[in-house]
């Protein structure tokens, strides 16, 4: 099989999960033979461009017809069975799916985010999820500026979506869609994509490492130092659990502002900075417990994967997918999002029941065997390509 694999790569500033798992897939269908054809492009092309050039590119967001053209040729040449599409913002656009169509390859696209019904692409606003134009006009997402903060770059967005809402790109060129969770599979539902086209696969891991012991005796927080990650609730909670040591492993805008809070309130919190994978994979594993208080509607956080596969049970925000992937005393624990008094009771009381723990241990590594391997995700991916051929 011949798979065209396209992704528009985030900025190197500002790494993505789903840069992340685009690669993870595309190792996972070259380990098993698939032939792939890699069309990528990288959002830091535009951090040297002019302001015609920006100009131009927001309004190619929309549609593209040099990259439609582009695409053509490589499928000329390749001839690919089905293309699978992760992320098209903002210089690939949705044209490329036109382009496939047109030349006979169907169209999977991967739900990394919710930008196909919220600009703003994370269903979040002032702290809070915010699903005020699913299903709705996309009116409210310019009154609040809701893209970068800024009315030109919302709008950018907004004309993207109404434009190919209008020409029936969504509804009519792509044969599956990939959501990683039911509860993002509703939301996407209720925002007007067609039911029966998406499918449900989470994201997983190519190469696993091995499962940790969590001899450590500290919790373990990977991620963007941002505020839509819960943060702030993070360093609340420890004031109250001054005897177990947390380990922040990433960067972000924050980050400054949460170390001077560390340092003011005298918190046993060490902030790692962003490290190499297999760093992150020897901190988590040696955690007794990973925590994600994310206060926006996650997609699938690769934390989640990688703190199942080391063995390291989760706790998180009871919250959209969150509330789906981590089972309350099976494989974590789940806490009301931004109470910091919750989170708190939640990585105590866990703490103070090591046999349930360890437990919990053996049951995230299970779990990730069963749900999240390599031979999970392959399986599925050949499925969901199968039944968009099939249409």
């Amino acid at each position: 099989m011949r798979v065209l694999l396209a992704h528009n790569f985030y900025r190197s500033t500002a790494p993505s999960g789903e840069d992340t798992v685009y690669r993870e897939e595309r190792a996972l269908l070259e380990r098993h033979g698939v032939e792939v054809i890699p069309y990528e492009r990288q959002s830091d092309e535009l951090d040297t461009a002019g302001a015609l050039t920006l100009a131009r590119s927001a309004l190619q967001a929309s549609w593209s017809d040099s990259v439609a053209r582009e695409l053509s040729g490589l499928i000329a040449r390749t001839r690919p069975d089905v293309a699978h599409f992760h992320n098209t913002f903002p210089l690939i656009s949705p044209s490329a799916y036109d382009a496939c169509v047109k030349a006979g390859v169907p169209v999977v696209q991967t739900l990394h985010n919710y930008r196909l019904i919220c600009p703003g692409a994370m269903l979040y606003r002032e702290g809070v999820p915010c699903e005020a134009c699913v299903g709705t006009s996309l009116l409210p997402a310019l009154k609040h500026r809701c893209y970068r903060q800024s009315l030109p770059a919302t709008a950018s967005v907004v004309n993207m979506l109404w434009n190919n809402r209008r020409r029936g790109t969504y509804s009519s060129l792509v044969q599956r869609y990939v959501a990683l969770t039911e509860f993002a599979r509703q939301r996407f539902v209720a925002g007007g994509l067609p039911a029966d086209r998406i499918e449900v696969k989470p994201n997983g891991l190519t190469a696993p490492p091995q499962a940790g012991a969590g001899e450590g005796g500290h919790a373990v927080f990977v991620g963007r130092l941002s505020a839509e990650k819960g943060v702030h609730t993070l360093l609340e909670a420890w004031k109250a659990l001054p005897e177990i040591r947390l380990k922040i492993a990433g960067d972000g805008p924050m980050r400054a502002q949460l170390e001077e809070q560390a340092r003011r309130d005298r918190l046993n919190v060490e902030f790692m900075g962003r490290l190499e994978r297999s760093h992150v994979a020897q901190v988590v594993g040696a955690a007794s417990l990973a925590v994600v208080p994310s206060q926006w509607f996650e997609g699938f956080p690769m934390v989640v994967v990688e703190a199942f596969a080391c063995g390291t049970p989760v706790v998180a925000s009871r919250l959209g997918s969150l509330a789906e992937i981590v089972r309350e005393g099976i494989t974590g624990g789940l806490f009301t999002a931004g109470d910091p008094k919750a989170l708190a009771a939640a990585v105590r009381a866990k703490f103070a029941a090591p046999e349930a723990l360890k437990q919990m241990r053996k049951n995230a590594r299970e779990e990730f065997d069963a749900r999240y391997s390599a031979a999970a995700g392959f399986q599925a991916l050949m499925d969901i390509y199968q039944r968009a051929a099939a249409r």
